[in-house]
Parts: C-alpha cells; sequence; structure tokens
C-alpha cells in the first residue's frame, strides 16, 4: 500500500513562537508547532496549519510517512518522526520531521496487515495467531509504504510463516531475523488434547501415591508392633 505524497506549507517560527506558552497561542490560532530535524545538522522551528494537516493524516493509519515540506521557498522531503497528541481529544499539538535524502536508503519499521481467509482455518478448523505485526527493513524513502499485506489464504492446519518467506520485492532488505515466525494456523484440538494430558498426568501419580500411603495392611499381615 503505497504512500501518496503529502505536501505542507511550513514558515519557520520566530523567537517570539518558541516556548510552551507560545506554542499554545500558535494553537490555538489554529497552528501546530514542529521540528525539522536537517540533514547538515541542527533543527529548523516551524509552524504550519492544523486543518490541513489533520485532513491529510486521516486517510493514513501510520503517522510515520513521507512528506514534503515548502519551507523558505525550497521543497523538503522529511519523514514524519513523531506527532505528539492532546491526551483528551487527541488532537495533534507538536510534530517532529526529520529531513531526509531520496537517494539513500533509510531504516524504517512498516506493519503486516494480514489477508483473506486462511485453508487451515476455514477447512481445518484452526486458527490464526499474528506473532510478528511489523518488520524492519532498508529502503529509498520513495519506496516506505504503511503496510505489507500477506496474503494467508493458502495456508494449511500447523503451518508457520516465517519472515524469510515474506515476498517484499526487491526495493526492500530485510533487516528483522529470517527465523522468526510471523503467522502461524494452530490445530486447536491437538494443543487442548495435549495439554488436558499433560494436566492429568500428575494427578494420577499424586493419587497413586496418596492410595499407597493410606492402604490398609493386607489380610493375614501383622501391624507393626508399638514401641
Amino acid at each position: 500500500m503505497s504512500n501518496e505524497e503529502l505536501r505542507f506549507t511550513a514558515e519557520q517560527r520566530a523567537a517570539s513562537e518558541q516556548g510552551s506558552r507560545a506554542s499554545g497561542r500558535l494553537r490555538r490560532a489554529g497552528l501546530i508547532p514542529g521540528a525539522v530535524n536537517r540533514i547538515e545538522g541542527g533543527t529548523t522551528l516551524v509552524k504550519f496549519d492544523a486543518h490541513t494537516f489533520v485532513m491529510a493524516m486521516r486517510h493514513h493509519a501510520s503517522e510515520h510517512v513521507l512528506v514534503t515540506l515548502e519551507l523558505d521557498g525550497k521543497a523538503v522531503p522529511a519523514l514524519i518522526r513523531e506527532v505528539q497528541r492532546d491526551v483528551l481529544t487527541g488532537a495533534p499539538i507538536h510534530v517532529d520531521f526529520g529531513e531526509i535524502s531520496l537517494t539513500k536508503k533509510i531504516r524504517t519499521t512498516i506493519s503486516i496487515h494480514l489477508m483473506g481467509e486462511a485453508e487451515g482455518v476455514k477447512m481445518g478448523g484452526g486458527v490464526l495467531e499474528q506473532t510478528l505485526r511489523a518488520v524492519e527493513v532498508d529502503c529509498l524513502p520513495t519506496a516506505i509504504v504503511e503496510r505489507f499485506d500477506v496474503d494467508v489464504s493458502a495456508m494449511k492446519l500447523a503451518q508457520t510463516l516465517f519472515v524469510r518467506d515474506l515476498q517484499l520485492g526487491d526495493a526492500y532488505t530485510v533487516v528483522t531475523l529470517k527465523d522468526l515466525p510471523v503467522v502461524s494456523v494452530v490445530n486447536v484440538a491437538e494443543d487442548a488434547a495435549a495439554a488436558a494430558e499433560g494436566e492429568a498426568t500428575p494427578e494420577v501419580i499424586t493419587k497413586g501415591k496418596k492410595e499407597e500411603a493410606g492402604a490398609a495392611p493386607a489380610k493375614g499381615a501383622k501391624a507393626p508392633a508399638k514401641k
């Protein structure tokens, strides 16, 4: 699922627009304060329209997306690193950007989205268990997507899909350990039977020991003499 290009017009904040009180005034004026970490070093403090940002981001499940900031008459490619939100309303109150080069690969984390109904669930009565929800990859910024769609419809009962099985394409170099399981079709009946057997065995042994300890002397046997 590719990211559409997001463009925002941002302005540098003046000295009088810096600090917590000044940031509050910007928000009340319909602006969001932010910061851009520059490639050459240093940070540029910016402000931009809150409504434009909210409308653009509502179509994106992930906040870590590629944007272009129109800043000082130049197009600055950047990744959204963090969006701070109001704890009560959920409205964005501050955004951190990281300037990037579009020709150099970066390392990022992309979520995994499962698609389809596994054959082992539909026909075999199994349960789908996802144990890994994102993978770390190296790729060009222009290749960043919000998620990887993984089709599990062909998975059978007791089958596991590992990181090494993911078909992500040549644009991505997977950094996550390849032997990690991503999703499995669990045989619930076998697991339940194994669990029941494991619980029953100690009980039988304990019961046997109790009966042995409390058993009456055999017929014809003499009880031990009291001292």
